[in-house]
């Protein structure tokens, strides 16, 4: 499945297919992961996840 991140990919007559690809572009840049699975039920599920940072005091 990973080719739904992929830059362009669409299977849909509009769109630009840059979605999944710039969302997973953000969560990477701030250190986090996103990735999909198949699911019989809903068709895919996509998860991910994001670092958690303290605050800092001053």
């Amino acid at each position: 499945m990973e080719y739904l991140f992929e830059p362009f990919y669409t299977t849909k007559t509009t769109g630009l297919g840059m979605g999944l690809s710039i969302c997973r572009a953000i969560i990477e840049a701030n250190g986090g992961r996103l990735w999909a699975r198949a699911d019989v039920l809903s068709g895919a599920i996509f998860e991910f996840t994001t670092p958690v940072h303290s605050a800092v005091s001053s």
